[in-house]
């Protein structure tokens, strides 16, 4: 039981690593030195150790390659903190969508009704990238590259093929695809170093982040991942969504950095355990009786 709370708590801490709280202690590791650790022999092999994970092997960034783990600003490498999303301009049908929606951070687990909070729902995309604030992995294949994320051991699949993004996506006439939570992908190289993702055919029971935007199925997200150099990795996404927002908005940059020993955490949500959890200590607990 106690191994189940805990396990359960984790989780929904995890959730709010975006709060001021982490922002202040991830600006203080970015200040600190970035210099290479001896890394631990006894543990490097099977965990993500944290004496060998901050510098990389340097130089100028490979040509058309992302491949390998990279670690975020929560990750303790010294990575520079997320750069904030804008707050986006809603249309009507935006405002009513996005005022339903209520954020741990704002209603605590007893008063949320996020479907990630309470039932362990799929993150879905973009909010993915936007929570791989610890770690994140790319794998190359002939004719795609996979989006590896940690949290709930989640995968995408960016085509590189040169196909056109799906049409008529959620329509009624047969053969038309159904919508997805992580989406239809496609990329391209811009240069050497700059991968352009276009992505469409969202759910929309899943949100664009922890802020609670909601997004509808004909959402077009915008990814350029930035190879800056061999060690570092820049993110910035765009929403394109004219049903729900009056314009294109940022939803913010992510910076990472190469690991060297390539582990990826197992990063869990576990509905049994957060159900018993919210059981016994979230609901109890009450929600805030107003948004904080």
């Amino acid at each position: 039981m106690r191994k189940s709370f805990t396990s359960a708590i984790a989780c929904l801490a995890a959730l709010l690593f975006l709060s001021s709280l982490a922002a202040t202690i991830a600006k203080a590791q970015a200040a600190q030195p970035q210099q290479a650790n001896p890394p631990n022999p006894a543990s490097s092999l099977w965990r993500y150790d944290g004496h060998n994970r901050v510098v990389g092997t340097g130089g100028p960034a490979p040509v058309h390659d992302l491949s390998g783990s990279w670690a975020g600003p929560r990750s303790g490498a010294g990575v520079p903190d997320s750069r904030q999303a804008d707050v986006p301009s809603m249309t009507p049908l935006g405002q009513q969508l996005f005022s339903a929606h209520k954020t741990l951070q704002k209603y605590e687990p007893a008063g949320t009704n996020d479907p990630v909070v309470r039932t362990c729902d799929p993150l879905g995309f973009p909010r993915a990238d936007n929570y791989s604030i610890m770690e994140m992995a790319f794998a190359t294949m002939a004719d795609r590259i996979v989006v590896l994320y940690p949290f709930q051991q989640q995968w995408r699949e960016v085509w590189m093929d040169g196909r056109e993004l799906p049409k008529n996506i959620g329509a009624p006439a047969k053969g038309s695809p159904d919508p997805r939570y992580y989406g239809y992908s496609v990329g391209h190289w811009e240069a050497d170093n700059i991968l352009v993702v276009d992505t469409t055919g969202l759910d929309e029971a899943t949100w664009l982040n922890e802020a609670g935007y909601p997004h509808s199925i004909d959402a077009h997200v915008q990814e350029r991942f930035t190879r800056i150099d061999h060690n570092d990795l820049q993110l910035s996404i765009t929403i394109d969504d004219p049903k729900l927002y009056t314009k294109p908005f940022s939803l913010g940059t992510e910076y990472f950095k190469w690991v060297p020993n390539q582990i990826l955490e197992e990063r869990l949500c576990v509905p049994s355990q957060v159900v018993e959890y919210l059981k016994a200590v979230g609901d109890p607990a009450g929600s805030a009786a107003s948004p904080r």
